[in-house]
C-alpha cells in the first residue's frame, strides 16, 4: 500500500472546525474512502451539476480572471506537485503567487458581500499549494458565469458588468498551518495502519 499523502483539495477534512489536535469524524470517513480506493484500485466518482459547471466552464473562468486581475501572462497549470506529506495541482502559478478559481453555481452562492473566505477548506487548500510551490502569496477567486441551458438547468443569464462576476480573497502563507497539517498526515497514517491491521487479513 502506498504512503498516504494529503491532497490539497481535501486538506480541510483533517482540520475539525479549523483547529484541534484530533482528526474529525469527517476526516476519518475521508481516510476510509482513501484506503478503500487503494485496496480496490477504483477512484470514487462524485457527480453533481455544480461540479459539472465548474469543469465545463473552467477555461472561461480563467480567461475572466486574467482579464479582471490584469494578469499579463498566465496559463492554466497542468503540473502536479508533491512532497513527503502533500500533493496538489494549483489552477494558476504566477511569478509571485498562486491563484485558485472557484466557479459559483449561481448569484446566490457567489460571495458578493463576504469580506472573508466563506469556506475555510479553500484556505487550507491554498496553504498547501503555496507550500508545494514555494510561493508566499495566493489569491482565491470566485467567478460567476452564466449557466448554459443543459441537463443541469434551464440556464441562467446575468445582465451585469464583469466586475460583478468576480470576487477575490488574498491569502498569506502561514508555516504554522503547514506544520499542523503535517502532523495531521502523520496521525492519518497511524489511523490507516490500524485500519489495515484490523480489517485486512
Amino acid at each position: 500500500m502506498k504512503k498516504f499523502k494529503l491532497r490539497a483539495s481535501s486538506a480541510g477534512t483533517l482540520v475539525p472546525n479549523g483547529k484541534g489536535c484530533l482528526i474529525s469524524v469527517g476526516g476519518k470517513t475521508y481516510l476510509k474512502e482513501w484506503l478503500t480506493s487503494e485496496i480496490y484500485g477504483v477512484q470514487k466518482q462524485i457527480k453533481s451539476k455544480y461540479i459539472d459547471k465548474g469543469v465545463f466552464m473552467e477555461d472561461e473562468a480563467i480567461n475572466l480572471t486574467v482579464k479582471m486581475l490584469d494578469i499579463k501572462f498566465a496559463l492554466k497549470n497542468e503540473a502536479n506537485f508533491e512532497d513527503e506529506y502533500f500533493t496538489g495541482t494549483p489552477d494558476m502559478i504566477l511569478e509571485d503567487m498562486i491563484i485558485d478559481i472557484k466557479n459559483s453555481w449561481d448569484c446566490f452562492t457567489f460571495p458578493l458581500f463576504e469580506n472573508e473566505i466563506p469556506n475555510m477548506d479553500y484556505y487550507y487548500q491554498l496553504q498547501v499549494y503555496m507550500h508545494l510551490t514555494g510561493k508566499r502569496k495566493a489569491k482565491l477567486v470566485y467567478v460567476l458565469l452564466d449557466t448554459p441551458a443543459t441537463n443541469w438547468d434551464a440556464g441562467i443569464i446575468y445582465q451585469v458588468e464583469d466586475k460583478r462576476r468576480i470576487k477575490s480573497f488574498d491569502v498569506e502563507c502561514d508555516p504554522a498551518v503547514i506544520q499542523s497539517l503535517q502532523l495531521k498526515v502523520i496521525e492519518a497514517r497511524g489511523i490507516l495502519t490500524e485500519m489495515e491491521e484490523k480489517f485486512l487479513f
